[in-house]
């Protein structure tokens, strides 16, 4: 009869502990990547108010969708010149369609754009700053040179609470585009 009020003792003393360890927090869920479908680079020669250059990324049906991406250039760079440049971002498997550059400038501190020059004489500064007066590359100035072709690759980093200012730098990318650039 011991042996009988044993057992579930026994059993109670093992079910209890592992009870109550499973009943600790719910873990911290990671965030979210942002969901970019459009970025657009508006390029503003120095002088005047109206872009001559537009740079486009488009996958309207996102990443898991059918359809290629497009990227696409309208205007010419002309050499020799200074750009006010400006990103567009936007979620348009939304809707209504989702502004995200409002997104990212309102969590700034947790993002960085990251710009890559190969082989074209073209240059990048001035980046609009954060809070921290870290870099974030939303706004900048894209300085042209003599006659030569390449790519400009725009990469959006998301650092949560990992911001250096530094290129890549730590987390995660939320998107990567590399235009086609020629300077005649």
């Amino acid at each position: 009869m011991k042996l009988t009020y044993l057992i579930p003792s026994l059993f109670l003393l093992i079910l209890i502990p592992l009870l109550y360890s499973s009943c600790g927090k719910d873990p911290v869920p990671e965030p979210q990547a942002e969901v970019i479908t459009t970025l657009e680079v508006a390029l503003t020669p120095a002088g005047s108010a109206t872009p001559s250059i537009v740079l486009k990324f488009s996958d309207p049906d996102g990443e898991i969708g059918a359809m290629p991406p497009e990227v696409t250039q309208t205007g010419s760079f002309v050499a020799n010149t200074i750009y006010a440049a400006a990103l567009t971002l936007t979620n348009v498997t939304e809707v209504p369609p989702v502004n995200m550059t409002e997104e990212i400038l309102a969590e700034k501190e947790d993002h960085l754009f990251c710009y890559s020059v190969d082989l074209v004489n073209l240059s990048i500064s001035n980046f609009d700053l954060d809070a921290n007066l870290l870099p974030v590359g939303i706004t900048s100035t894209w300085t042209t040179g003599t006659a030569s072709s390449g790519t400009v690759t725009v990469v959006l980093r998301h650092q949560p609470g990992l911001k250096t200012g530094a290129c890549p730098g730590p987390g995660d990318t939320d998107i990567s585009v590399t235009f086609d650039v020629t300077i005649p």
